[in-house]
């Protein structure tokens, strides 16, 4: 039963993120659609980069491959820095957490059960996850200098 949620959280959680973002922004205002969707594309695409640049500095085998355990669901034994599911949850998370406190709040929890449940089912190591949260946390602080210049930020303020 634990192991069963465990999956479902680890596998299918992501898709809750998703959705709720999506939502989110289609009941934003006009400006708001702009402005978000530019730091979602924006800052989506350098939280890939910094993953990309993430993985190539740093190794991390996989639990179930380095302790010879069996994972609760099969992953491919590759890298496992960072976690591209915790990157995308909590890169979600800190974006909205940019225009509403409780929806950011609620999303970045989501994002930590998601990295729990993927650090039980023995895919990730717990650095996997917090270097996806700094990663992200990163891209989002990156996006947010770039929209506050005023060349960037006029195209959503008319």
């Amino acid at each position: 039963m634990v192991d069963s949620l465990i999956v479902f959280v680890a596998k299918y959680f992501l898709f809750l993120s998703v959705l709720f973002v999506a939502i989110y922004w289609l009941r934003s205002t006009t400006s708001t659609k702009i402005e978000m969707g530019f730091r979602l594309v924006a800052g989506g695409l350098i939280a890939l980069a910094l993953a990309k640049v993430g993985a190539q500095l740093y190794y991390s085998t996989r639990p179930f491959v380095a302790d010879h355990v069996t994972p609760l669901f099969a992953h491919a034994p590759d890298n496992g820095f960072p976690s591209d599911h915790a990157l995308l949850a909590s890169f979600l998370g800190f974006t909205v957490l940019g225009y509403a406190r409780t929806a950011g709040v609620l999303l970045l929890i989501n994002a930590v059960l998601i990295g729990a449940a993927r650090v039980g089912a023995h895919v990730h190591h717990p650095i996997d996850i917090l270097g996806s949260f700094v990663l992200s946390g990163a891209a989002v602080l990156a996006t947010a200098m770039i929209a506050r210049n005023e060349k960037v930020a006029r195209h959503w303020r008319r």
